[in-house]
């Protein structure tokens, strides 16, 4: 139960991100091709530590350094690139804290059914959850500096495997401490299927595929957000390609790639 737990809760949590500089899937294929910082007042895209060039509160175009002067069309250009890519930030936060809570509904599925509503297992595993929900809206909070290196390493890898094995800990901390009110659980179920292990066996199972199904549902409407963030990003690289073919200091550049026909085939 601890694995299948661990796993269900990393699906959850962690397939919103990707861990390198690109990401797809059948409706979603996006490359980001340097780093990205974003604060209160600034997005910088570099390269090799290097700055390549930076809007500065959503409207001062620099780039190698200095400052581009822009005609009203231009203008407008880059603070429609500016304020679309900071909105992405907040759609990404929602979609990782609504994944936690999915994992959440999960186990608080399987432990109510095997020790009863309400029960002091599931209740922690949801308390450690919920502490790293916290986090991850700290992570992204509008206030504070988001940045992922040219190498797609968001800050520290905070999505990485060290949140993967944080998440496994918290897991099998958490069952370790209860393994007794587990066996328990366990030893009165296979007493109610009059101790056949077959049958034991069997209502497990159908149990493990009725949580699935449940949490499977509830994943697709995440999905489906997880969709309309590609569309954002989406519109981010066709307001860039605007801007290099209007703006001459950025016609080399192309930092941000998508997939568009793939996008249309799904």
């Amino acid at each position: 139960m601890k694995t299948l737990l661990a796993t269900a809760i990393l699906l959850s949590t962690t397939s919103a991100f990707a861990h390198d500089t690109s990401f797809s899937s059948e409706s979603c294929d996006v490359e980001l091709n340097a780093g990205l910082r974003i604060n209160k007042n600034l997005i910088e895209f570099t390269k090799n530590d290097k700055s390549l060039y930076q809007i500065i509160d959503n409207e001062t175009l620099i780039v190698n350094g200095e400052k581009i002067s822009l005609d009203s069309s231009q203008q407008s250009l880059v603070s429609e690139y500016s304020t679309s890519i900071r909105s992405v930030i907040p759609e990404v936060k929602e979609i990782a804290v609504d994944a936690i809570e999915i994992a959440v509904e999960g186990v608080n599925l399987a432990f109510n059914e095997l020790l009863g509503e309400g029960n002091e297992l599931g209740e922690e595993l949801t308390t450690q959850l919920h502490l790293i929900r916290d986090e991850v809206d700290q992570r992204f909070d509008s206030e504070k500096e988001f940045y992922i290196d040219e190498n797609g390493n968001l800050d520290d890898d905070f999505f990485g495997e060290e949140f993967e094995q944080r998440i496994e800990t918290v897991v099998e901390e958490t069952i370790q401490n209860s393994l007794g009110s587990l066996l328990i659980a366990v030893g009165q179920e296979m007493l109610f299927s009059g101790g056949d292990m077959d049958a034991f066996e069997t209502r497990m199972e159908n149990f493990g595929e009725q949580i699935e199904h449940d949490i499977e549902t509830r994943a697709e409407k995440l999905e489906e957000r997880g969709n309309e963030l590609c569309h954002s990003v989406y519109n981010i690289d066709r307001l860039e390609t605007q801007l290099s073919q209007q703006i001459n200091e950025l016609s080399d550049f192309d930092v941000i790639s998508a997939d568009v026909d793939k996008r249309n085939k799904a």
